[in-house]
Protein backbone atom coordinates (compact mmCIF):
# COMPACT_ATOMS: atom_id res chain seq x y z
CA UNK A 1 0.00 0.00 0.00
CA UNK A 2 2.88 2.30 0.42
CA UNK A 3 4.22 2.13 -2.79
CA UNK A 4 1.11 3.08 -3.93
CA UNK A 5 0.96 5.95 -1.93
CA UNK A 6 4.45 6.72 -2.86
CA UNK A 7 3.64 6.15 -6.38
CA UNK A 8 0.87 8.18 -6.52
CA UNK A 9 3.10 10.95 -5.15
CA UNK A 10 5.96 10.58 -7.24
CA UNK A 11 3.08 11.28 -10.24
CA UNK A 12 1.81 14.37 -9.12
CA UNK A 13 5.28 15.75 -8.05
CA UNK A 14 6.39 15.09 -12.28
CA UNK A 15 2.43 16.31 -13.27
CA UNK A 16 3.37 19.58 -11.58
CA UNK A 17 6.70 19.91 -13.24
CA UNK A 18 5.14 18.92 -16.43
CA UNK A 19 2.65 21.73 -16.39
CA UNK A 20 -0.04 19.42 -15.83
CA UNK A 21 -1.94 20.91 -12.33
CA UNK A 22 -4.91 19.64 -12.88
CA UNK A 23 -3.56 15.80 -13.23
CA UNK A 24 -1.53 16.77 -10.95
CA UNK A 25 -4.12 17.68 -8.40
CA UNK A 26 -6.34 14.47 -9.32
CA UNK A 27 -3.26 12.34 -8.18
CA UNK A 28 -2.90 14.23 -4.82
CA UNK A 29 -7.11 13.89 -4.36
CA UNK A 30 -6.62 10.20 -4.77
CA UNK A 31 -3.89 9.75 -2.99
CA UNK A 32 -5.26 11.56 0.30
CA UNK A 33 -8.44 9.52 -0.17
CA UNK A 34 -6.13 6.44 -0.26
CA UNK A 35 -4.44 7.57 2.82
CA UNK A 36 -7.46 8.00 4.54
CA UNK A 37 -9.03 4.98 3.40
CA UNK A 38 -6.10 2.46 4.80
CA UNK A 39 -6.17 5.15 7.98
CA UNK A 40 -9.12 4.07 8.90
CA UNK A 41 -9.00 0.07 8.09
CA UNK A 42 -5.72 0.33 10.40
CA UNK A 43 -7.77 1.65 13.12
CA UNK A 44 -11.25 -0.30 12.69
CA UNK A 45 -10.23 -3.69 10.95
CA UNK A 46 -10.54 -6.65 14.16
CA UNK A 47 -8.02 -9.00 12.27
CA UNK A 48 -4.55 -6.05 11.65
CA UNK A 49 -5.66 -2.83 13.89
CA UNK A 50 -4.62 -1.19 16.37
CA UNK A 51 -4.93 -2.17 19.86
CA UNK A 52 -5.40 1.20 21.83
CA UNK A 53 -6.05 1.09 25.14
CA UNK A 54 -6.58 4.78 25.67
CA UNK A 55 -9.71 4.36 23.43
CA UNK A 56 -11.23 1.21 24.83
CA UNK A 57 -14.35 2.16 27.36
CA UNK A 58 -15.52 -0.20 29.72
CA UNK A 59 -17.52 -0.03 32.76
CA UNK A 60 -15.79 -0.97 35.76
CA UNK A 61 -16.84 -1.83 39.51
CA UNK A 62 -16.29 0.74 41.46
CA UNK A 63 -14.74 -0.31 44.57
CA UNK A 64 -16.67 0.82 47.61
CA UNK A 65 -14.50 3.60 49.82
CA UNK A 66 -12.85 2.14 52.94
CA UNK A 67 -12.31 -1.54 51.33
CA UNK A 68 -8.67 -2.62 49.75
Amino acid sequence: MMTITFALLLAAFVLKFSDLPRTAMACLFLCFIMVVGIFLWEIYSPDYGFRMPWLQVELRHAVPAGSS
